[in-house]
């Protein structure tokens, strides 16, 4: 067997093998209420943090349910209501805030950052949309070394938060190449605010939650509102710890808002049935163009596949907090998941395996088996997958881990704290 083969084989045994045990299709409520409630026993232990989530088919809810805590000291349950961060699944309700300003002819996508920031450096260079796809070259603050050690923490106003970055290099050309930009949508909050008038968080809560009846959905900035929110955590190396601390004002419109499962199923609704947005502006939305299309990002939304279906989703990652939204538009599907532990690395692979399951796919049941060591340490070497992409496997305390380039090794808890880039990034 060569080793390309062996890699095939023994590649999703990073410290157990699985076996893969045929699955009959489910598509009934009740087989899917069952199989989810199997799939959440398994994932979240009964003490310590936990999730909310929902499955929907249309305007069913196919499953609804929470597993865990909400508090861990005082061993409060968490429930489907729940309120969670959403880190920058608020990313969504920016781009679509901001959208109905280019419906009401108070903002064009061609304009310049120039004209709502004025001053901004190269800001003549930059347009809205740009903001809104990632492609504007602006520097990604929360990238900044050291910059999510501490200063992170202060309470800062627009103005403050875009002093953080304007004078940062931009990393490209404006529209010349896509990478992910937090800056780009506290940007898109100012671009908002010059607008309307009105705080970001204020004017979404007028247009957007108040309409729509989201009365769980709000700014994290808000002491008051925040007061709702359950406790967030972050775990490894077999423990559990308060979350760090965050200033909710510096997440700002890319990344500061709270809500539940019911709300984000309120919004995809909504959102996907054309009851936010009018039809052609919904399509400049959710289709990646130009720099963005190699990445498949529309408009806070990535374009995506599920089980060979088209999917939009978005997920989140703030101190504290895991989050993951799915609409798959031909099935109607909606899949939230909702995490109160940032080191969890389980909501983009629950939530494909809960619209699996919705689908009436469902991925095959995996089951543990042992190995011997002898045949583990066979399997070590590097591996080439096409191209320049390598894996590197190896024998680390008994367990079988795969690396791939600097990435931490799978399988380790430095695997769990880190898989999950986002939770640095919102």
């Amino acid at each position: 067997m060569t080793r390309y083969v062996l890699a095939m084989v023994l590649l999703p045994l990073f410290s157990i093998a699985t076996v893969f045990a045929t699955a009959a299709p489910q598509s009934s409520r009740a087989e899917i209420q069952r199989s989810a409630s199997e799939v959440l026993d398994r994932t979240y232990p009964a003490l310590g943090p936990g999730a909310a989530v929902l499955v929907a088919r249309g305007d069913t809810v196919l499953f609804r349910s929470a597993r865990g805590e909400a508090d861990i000291e005082k061993h409060v349950k968490l429930r489907p209501e729940s309120v969670f961060r959403i880190g920058s699944v608020s990313k969504q309700f920016s781009a679509a805030g901001l959208l109905k300003l280019v419906e009401a002819g108070k903002v064009k996508l061609d304009d310049p950052l120039s004209k709502y920031v004025p001053g901004y450096p190269g800001g003549e260079r930059i347009t809205i949309l740009q903001l809104l796809n990632h492609t504007s070259g602006v520097r990604n603050y929360t990238d900044i070394p050291g910059y999510m050690d501490g200063p992170v923490r202060r309470d800062l106003t627009t103005a403050q938060m875009i002093d953080v970055f304007k004078n940062e290099p931009p990393d490209f050309a404006p529209g010349s190449k896509w990478a992910y930009s937090n800056s780009g949508y506290v940007l898109v909050g100012a671009v908002i605010e010059a607008a309307s008038g009105k705080p970001w968080y204020t004017y979404l809560d007028e247009v957007l939650f108040k309409p729509l009846g989201m009365k769980h959905t709000g700014y994290g900035g808000n002491p008051t509102f925040a007061a709702q929110q359950v406790r967030g955590y972050s775990s490894g190396a077999g423990s559990v710890a308060p979350m760090r601390p965050l200033s909710m004002t510096q997440p700002h419109a890319a990344g500061a808002l709270l809500s539940n499962i019911d709300d984000l199923f309120i919004w995809n609704r909504a959102l996907h049935e054309g009851r936010v947005l009018q039809s052609a502006t919904y399509k400049q939305m959710i289709t990646p163009a130009g720099a963005a299309a190699e990445t498949g990002y529309g408009f806070g939304l990535f374009d995506r596949k599920m089980r060979n279906r088209d999917a939009l989703w978005h997920g989140g990652g703030i101190f504290g907090f895991v989050s993951s939204l799915a609409y798959l538009p031909g099935p109607d599907i909606t899949v939230v998941v909702l995490e109160n532990d940032d080191a969890s690395n389980s909501g983009y692979g629950l939530t494909r395996k809960l619209a699996a399951m919705a689908l009436g796919e469902p991925y095959p049941e995996m089951r543990a088996v042992a190995i011997e060591p002898a045949a583990l340490k066979a399997a070590e070497g590097v591996y080439r997958f096409g191209g320049d992409v390598t894996r590197v496997l190896r024998v680390v305390d008994g367990k079988l881990t795969a690396q791939r380039g600097s990435n931490p090794r799978s399988g380790t808890d430095a695997d769990r704290r880190g898989r999950f880039p986002l939770c640095q990034r919102f």
